[in-house]
């Protein structure tokens, strides 16, 4: 993991997701380029000559600037490798566009401007993107390379791929669990039992335990964060489930539901 994608804007998770690329940085001995993606499209109903437009495009332009200055001054007080990289677009299209020579892409929980509900840009990427993608809580204040993670399991595709993704992570964890959530309608579809995913991480040197969680009624989701609070987890890693044309959240169930409001970082790949 030596190359690691950062998303700029001026939402409220921004100092969250800069504090954990740092943290991954050092940790991994890693880059850290940080993408300023500025759309300067400005739509407002009525506005037949662009007239919102126009007096909008300076306040922007201000407001990136200010923002690229001081994150600069604070990144040449750091001790990590890192670039600046300014394109005009929207970001996720710029995002996804450059994480195909990163190892890492790292991003909010909500979209720029809102304040509920999952990012749909996360989603984006997390179904598109060649690499993973992390999903930091605006709450974050550091990323503790060496806290337990907890993989979620279910023997699919997607699980198995998210697993191979946070192989750099999990090297470097204090405990790793591979968890499962006992469910009777999922029994059938365990493509790949868990057994065969901590043999996998034995041929990297990892160690895991193998966790089943009792359905109790509640939200899959909510069982996997609550499992990995009661661990004291830094991170859960997770199969992005779903597809890009819904128009619903682009997202399965679950995912969308882990995605709401995230208490722990959440390791995203498809």
């Amino acid at each position: 993991m030596k190359s690691i994608l950062l998303h700029i804007s001026t939402d409220a998770g921004m100092e969250a997701r800069l504090q954990t690329a740092l943290d991954l940085a050092r940790a991994h001995g890693a880059h850290i380029t940080c993408l300023q993606a500025v759309s300067f499209e400005v739509f407002a109903p009525g506005d037949f000559y662009g007239s919102a437009m126009a007096a909008a495009l300076p306040k922007i332009k201000e407001a990136a600037e200010e923002q690229r200055a001081k994150l600069e001054a604070d990144l040449a007080n750091e001790d990590v490798a890192w670039d600046w990289l300014f394109l005009h677009g929207m970001p996720e299209t710029r995002l996804l566009e450059q994480s195909a020579l990163h190892d890492l892409v790292i991003v909010g929980p909500h979209d720029v401007g809102e304040r509920k509900g999952p990012s749909r840009m996360a989603g984006e990427l997390a179904l598109k993107a060649p690499c993973p993608v992390l999903v930091v809580p605006e709450t974050a204040t550091r990323f503790d390379n060496t806290a337990p993670i907890l993989v979620a399991w279910n023997g699919s595709f997607e699980a198995s791929v998210a697993l191979r993704s946070a192989v750099p992570l999990l090297a470097k964890a204090s405990n790793v669990f591979l968890a499962s959530v006992e469910e009777k309608l999922d029994k059938d579809r365990f493509d790949v039992p868990a057994f065969k995913g901590a043999q996998y991480l034995s041929r990297h040197g990892i160690e895991c335990e193998i966790v089943e969680i009792p359905a109790d009624g509640s939200k899959i989701a909510d069982l996997l964060t609550s499992a990995a609070r009661l661990r004291e987890c830094g991170l859960i890693v997770m199969g992005a489930y779903g597809h890009s044309r819904l128009s619903e959240m682009l997202l399965g169930g679950v995912t969308r539901r882990a995605l709401t409001d995230p208490e722990l970082p959440i390791l995203l790949a498809h």
